[in-house]
């Protein structure tokens, strides 16, 4: 699109400056003694004088200048998206560590919790023994103290 803007931009500038323009006065001289002055304008655009080796050379230099424009911005283009593909893949590194972070951490709050239960459940059993025990020793005083 922007090839074809520049070429009708250089075609309609050599068009206008390749406008041959005659301008021919007349002076003539009334009877009377009088002067009248006649201006004529002729413009005329004829192809014998448009060079078209300056035409052909300046389409040439657009079209070159055109093509190092759309490189260096494709060039542009290409190191945005390397870089925007680089911070993605860091950005994709990070969340997976920070993942396995989280994880590791769960599984060791995980562990933490299953050795406080398992604590727990020791502690409630040594208590159930203890006032096991205690009842048994206190049935059997009530045995003796009934068989007296």
């Amino acid at each position: 699109m922007k090839k074809q803007i520049l070429a009708a931009l250089v075609i309609s500038v050599f068009t206008v400056a390749c406008t041959k323009s005659t301008t021919k006065k007349e002076q003539v001289e009334n009877a009377d003694g009088s002067v009248t002055t006649t201006t004529t304008t002729i413009s005329e655009t004829s192809p014998h004088i448009v060079d078209s080796a300056k035409v052909s050379q300046a389409k040439e230099n657009v079209n070159e200048k055109l093509d190092e424009a759309g490189n260096k911005i494709d060039n542009a283009a290409k190191k945005a998206k390397d870089k925007i593909d680089a911070t993605a893949d860091k950005t994709k590194q990070d969340l997976n560590k920070a993942g396995q972070d989280i994880k590791s951490e769960a599984n060791k709050v995980g562990k933490d919790i299953k050795s406080g239960a398992q604590e727990a459940g020791k502690d409630a059993k040594d208590a159930a023994r203890k006032g096991a025990a205690k009842v048994e020793d206190a049935a059997k005083k009530l045995k003796e103290d009934l068989s007296k």
